[in-house]
């Protein structure tokens, strides 16, 4: 039997290494076998089970708020938080405010040493601190040292060595640094929860006979739903009927709306601008492409950079070199120098202040959420923190040609009959229905034709048909065996006459198929699959990025895959290839250049995707397959994302190396203020919280970059 899993999003994460505290709380529960947390997406993961009010208990040190994942659904995050006022969720911190002014006013009327000031700023310590307090004591007693233990021993030292007004003072202070690291993260998760809200809660399908609206939960496969002008698609499917514009850039990031005729596929979450839709429902809503896109990028959250790792190993290590380094600092001097214990100690208690880690380890994953969440705006879904860091090192990038650099719709451009032994519309009426049995692009170019020049399609049984990957295919028809394919396959049969056909169309960038029999050519096809219009210009400014080879590989003709690759400007072109050829030209391009991408359909280039660094899937909206395989897919049908997901890669990574060397620089500034005894608890809590604010400031940048 397998365990129960149950997803539930929380509210109130203030921190990352909170986000740790309460999946470790979590895991104690008695009916959970395991639980992760996505600090991310505000969401945990429980294996087993247990209630929202066990998993509360568990969050109880930080006050979290758990809700099952199918009502956070119906009632966001936003939704909650709208029905929470300002001074509901800070009023400790406002009241511990009030008596730190107060505290201020009765050491002018009172004096620095009278009871009255000194409770005022106890009682400050005590409202604003008691959530920091408790869970420090609980962390010290426990031997866990984290940045609330740091800051626990800080605020009971610096009251017992009677600075009840600084203690009170940092208090304060930290509160506010953890708001503002909530809000920095809240704001950057926002790209998601504004991909949750574009898919509209309501569909109107036909039900006995007449149009109902219902919930999308209630929608099931096959229905048929109605979408009207300027109404939002509720669910993915099939258009039936009628003919519109759809806005999809909600999934796509392409600005420019799609027409969409009977036949087309649409998507939840995209607008009808003009026409009057009817379509059929082909997936439940968990299954969309936006839920697909969603549940992808919150797993992608969840996942850890390189740079994170190494973060929070730093981190782990950090925080007690930081205690070692504050005790040092208030018992050595006095016990070697004869210092004052008093301002010594006060000395190791600011020490203690500034070495907390808040900016060092927020300075990254605010950085991932912020770019992943960006990207995903945008039409480009990043699998994971790792996949972003390894875009914008890559040193080579191989493409295939079909579909990627090509628009992968080819068209029959000559037809050329060297035979009387057969008809022209029975040779292409052969011809279409072996090549319909195959899953190749040009298929439909051949069905294509085949209407345009009124060919009936053939009624006969195929018998023994194979498709030979790299070559064409075969079958026998009413006793005749055929075959369509490559000029290779045909070599015992091509005479010069028609070597010199072939290579003239080769030369024109056509792809050429010859169909005949075993005994005999019978026909020239050519097709034309048009280079995109994007792909000279997306390898021009790849080159200028830094890329310093590009490949194409390519099972067509080597004349033609030569014609396409200088139309483009492709370092280098490999044709003829078969599928685990490529793969081999990918590995040698990984020994070759170190970190080597591939970019293709997600499907016939499995191996090759695999193969190398970062795999990225073309077009794959509403491609699952694709969705799932690819490390980066590029919704939309657009190479031109490319240089952008590489530009957001490279800035992601100069803005998580800048947040480090700043958040590391300040303390160590700071700390240098100890050789002269200038450092102050004052001068502590403002470098940590200084720090911790421009961290998450430039980290949210990358919300902004632009294509």
């Amino acid at each position: 039997m397998s365990e129960m899993k149950q997803i539930y999003r929380v509210e109130g994460f203030t921190c990352a290494n909170c986000a740790g505290k309460f999946e470790q709380n979590v895991k104690t529960l008695p009916g959970v076998q395991d639980a992760k947390v996505n600090f991310g997406a505000s969401k945990i993961t429980v294996v087993g089970h247990a209630t929202v009010e066990e998993l509360e208990k568990a969050g109880a040190f930080e006050n979290l708020k758990v809700y099952p994942e199918k009502r956070a659904e119906k009632h966001p995050e936003t939704g909650r938080e709208k029905q929470v006022s300002f001074f509901e969720k800070h009023h400790p911190l406002l009241y511990s405010g009030l008596l730190i002014a107060l505290g201020a006013i009765s050491i002018f009327i009172n004096g620095e040493e009278n009871l009255i000031t000194a409770l005022l700023f106890i009682s400050s310590v005590l409202i604003g601190g008691f959530s920091l307090l408790k869970t420090g004591l609980n962390n010290l007693i426990r031997l866990d040292f984290d940045m609330r233990t740091l800051m626990t021993i800080a605020i009971f030292g610096a009251t017992i060595i009677g600075e009840w007004a600084e203690a009170a003072v940092v208090v304060v202070l930290f509160a506010i640094s953890e708001a503002l690291e909530r809000h920095s993260m809240d704001k950057a998760r926002k790209s998601i929860k504004s991909l949750m809200e574009i898919a509209p809660n309501e569909a109107t399908v036909y039900r006995n006979g007449k149009e109902t609206v219902v919930p999308v939960e209630e929608v099931v496969i096959g229905d048929i739903m109605i979408v009207k002008p300027g109404q939002k698609v509720a669910m993915d499917g099939i258009v039936i009927k009628g003919s519109s514009s759809v806005n999809e850039a909600a999934i796509t990031g392409e600005s420019i709306p799609a027409a969409k005729q009977p036949g087309d596929e649409v998507f939840a979450g995209t607008l009808n601008e003009e026409g009057h839709l009817e379509v059929k429902v082909t997936k439940y809503v968990e299954d969309t492409t936006i839920s697909k896109i969603i549940e992808l990028v919150e797993e992608a959250q969840a996942e850890r950079a390189p740079a994170q790792t190494f973060v929070d190993q730093f981190a782990k290590y950090y925080t007690p070199a930081i205690m070692a380094v504050a005790f040092l600092v208030a018992i050595v001097p006095p016990l070697l120098w004869g210092g004052d214990w008093m301002d010594w100690v006060y000395q190791g208690l600011s020490v203690l202040v500034v070495g907390c880690p808040c900016a060092l380890v927020i300075s990254t994953p605010i950085s991932i959420v912020s770019a992943i969440g960006s990207a995903a705006k945008k039409g480009v879904l990043i699998k994971g923190g790792i996949y972003l860091e390894e875009l914008g090192s890559l040193k080579a990038i191989a493409f295939d040609k079909t579909g990627t650099l090509t628009k992968g719709a080819p068209v029959v451009t000559d037809f050329i009959m060297l035979s009387d032994k057969i008809h022209e519309k029975e040779a292409l009426s052969i011809a279409c229905a072996l090549e319909e049995r195959s899953n190749h692009p040009i298929a439909r170019a051949f069905v294509k034709k085949a209407e345009e020049l009124g060919v009936e399609p053939l009624n006969h049984d195929i018998e023994n048909f194979k498709a030979i990957t790299g070559k064409g295919v075969q079958g026998t028809i009413a006793g005749t065996t055929y075959s369509i394919g490559s000029p290779v396959w045909f070599a015992g049969r091509v005479t010069e006459e028609i070597e010199k056909k072939v290579a003239s169309l080769q030369n024109d960038g056509k792809t050429v198929i010859l169909f005949g029999t075993e005994k005999e050519i019978y026909a020239i096809f050519a097709a034309l699959d048009e280079v995109r219009h994007s792909s000279k210009e997306v390898v021009r400014k790849l080159h200028e990025m830094g890329i310093q080879k590009t490949l194409m590989l390519t099972g067509d003709n080597a004349k033609t895959a030569a014609a396409i690759g200088r139309a483009v400007g492709i370092s280098e072109v490999k044709a003829e290839l078969l599928p685990e050829e490529k793969l081999e030209h990918v590995k040698g391009l990984g020994k070759a250049y170190g970190k080597v991408a591939m970019v293709g359909d997600g499907v016939n280039d499995a191996p090759a995707l695999a193969a190398s660094t970062v795999g990225i899937a073309m077009g794959s909206a509403g491609s699952d397959t694709a969705l799932e395989t690819a490390d980066v897919a590029l919704m939309a049908d657009d190479l031109g994302k490319l240089p952008f997901a590489i530009k957001l890669s490279r800035k992601t990574l100069a803005v998580i190396k800048a947040n480090i060397a700043f958040a590391l620089g300040v303390k160590l500034l700071a700390l240098l203020l100890v050789v002269p005894g200038w450092l102050t608890l004052w001068i502590a809590i403002f470098s940590d919280m200084g720090a911790t604010l421009l961290v998450s400031l430039n980290s949210m940048r990358l919300l902004r970059v632009k294509e």
